[in-house]
């Protein structure tokens, strides 16, 4: 965890059952995030990651449980989420790119309606980040024009372009092909050395190895275990967490 143990997020028995019950997606989730820290979640499918990942802005919502992001219980009822939604990126494994607009008009159309930036303003941050990510010179570009790593590094900073306190990412190189994985991957190592709260799904595992501060191994709906990417990829203790690791490593 980060040196100031600032906590940013506390997710508290988390709980997302479906089916009135028989299928319990989240069994009681609880797990504390620090400001600066960056988390990284693996487990088999159908674990509960996804699911807990879009819990924490309420894309899904638990059915019990609660959860604090910058001290406030957003899952209680007269929050107004879409506030704070607004201080988390969300990176998904599809672009979600508005197909009929530029790589520019995608990346400023929120900075300009929601945070109340003037459009030059919202252009000037927008080609710095496009700068940042190799990618100024598609500006003026459509989504249909660019490769699956263009596209997701463009989604990664239209996120950027909000001044998220959090990124969240769902197995953002999952839907990519092979050779494209490692230029999005360079642009979230990037992101994490800029002390970014990062919480992200993947199957990546040499990322969670390197850029992890704390990897966590879900399955069935519960954490079983967490640490170091040192301990939990070089002396796992769980017999599930040993047996996913020698299948996918």
């Amino acid at each position: 965890m980060s040196d100031n143990k600032e906590c940013i997020i506390k997710a508290v028995g988390l709980k997302k059952y479906y089916k009135g019950g028989e299928i319990k997606a989240l069994d009681g989730v609880s797990l504390e995030i620090d400001k600066g820290e960056v988390v990284v979640i693996i487990g088999p499918s159908g674990s509960g990651k996804s699911t807990f990942l879009r819990s924490l802005n309420l894309l899904e919502i638990p059915t019990d449980g609660s959860i604090f992001f910058d001290g406030v219980d957003i899952a209680a009822k007269h929050v107004d989420i879409n506030k704070h939604r607004q201080k988390m990126g969300m990176v998904f494994q599809h672009f979600n790119l508005f197909p009929h607009m530029t790589v520019l008009q995608n990346m400023t159309l929120a900075p300009v309606k929601l945070l109340k930036k003037t459009p030059e303003e919202a252009e000037t941050k927008a080609l710095e980040f496009l700068r940042k990510v190799g990618l100024y010179d598609r500006a003026q570009a459509y989504p249909s024009q660019l490769s699956g790593g263009q596209k997701q590094r463009i989604a990664i900073v239209r996120a950027l372009c909000m001044e998220p306190e959090v990124m969240l990412f769902d197995e953002p190189t999952s839907a990519l092909d092979p050779e494209l994985v490692g230029e999005v991957l360079d642009v979230m190592k990037n992101l994490a050395s800029t002390g970014m709260t990062m919480v992200c799904v993947t199957h990546e595992m040499g990322f969670a190895r390197e850029v992890a501060d704390r990897v966590i191994f879900m399955c069935d709906g519960v954490i079983v275990e967490q640490g170091t990417p040192e301990k939990i990829f070089t002396a796992p203790e769980n017999p599930r967490l040993r047996q996913f690791l020698q299948s996918i490593l």
